[in-house]
């Protein structure tokens, strides 16, 4: 038994060179992450709420919900569906964490079908920053000051692999 909590601390402890990230800050976002799994319609609409009022203009690159009204998106299927996609996106690129390559190759997939729809550099960073930003009501008590660095160093990744296929 003592060998086995020896070897978890270890283990929580050991970076992960290819990801930047220790093995317990991957714990603790795949961990919170569960939290939104539990509501992934509730979260998402929120968090594209969130998006849509800091950046209005973004909205109008959405033609099956774009002409309609803020406050009847939450109610909107297509407007839950796309923001369903968006967590299930990140959930899975969170699940992928044990395999950075298979978790790189997620996001090139997801970025360049978004880069050819237009979205830019920009867009993408401006929903991290509101991610980040609804990150303290949406995990509550467990968004410890370890939780929002593992979360910041994840998006801070993700984010930088998201910009770099745009350089490339």
């Amino acid at each position: 038994m003592f060998q086995t909590l020896l070897d978890a601390l270890l283990n929580d402890n050991k970076l992960d060179e290819k990801l930047g990230l220790t093995g317990k800050q991957k714990r603790l976002v795949q961990n919170t992450w569960a939290i939104v799994r539990k509501d992934e319609v509730s979260v998402g609409v929120a968090l594209v709420l969130a998006f849509f009022k800091q950046y209005p203009e973004s909205k109008k690159e959405f033609k099956s919900f774009k002409d309609v009204p803020l406050d009847e998106l939450p109610k909107n299927k297509r407007f839950q569906a796309h923001c369903i996609n968006i967590v299930a996106t990140l959930g899975k690129v969170i699940e992928q964490m044990h395999d950075p390559e298979l978790m790189e190759a997620t996001l090139i997939n997801f970025t360049e079908k978004h880069k050819a729809r237009g979205q830019t550099p920009e867009q993408f960073e401006n929903l991290k920053q509101v991610i980040l930003e609804a990150f303290p009501s949406l995990f509550g008590k467990h968004y410890t000051s370890d939780v929002q660095e593992a979360w910041k160093k994840t998006l801070d990744l993700i984010f930088s692999r998201i910009c770099q296929v745009y350089t490339d």
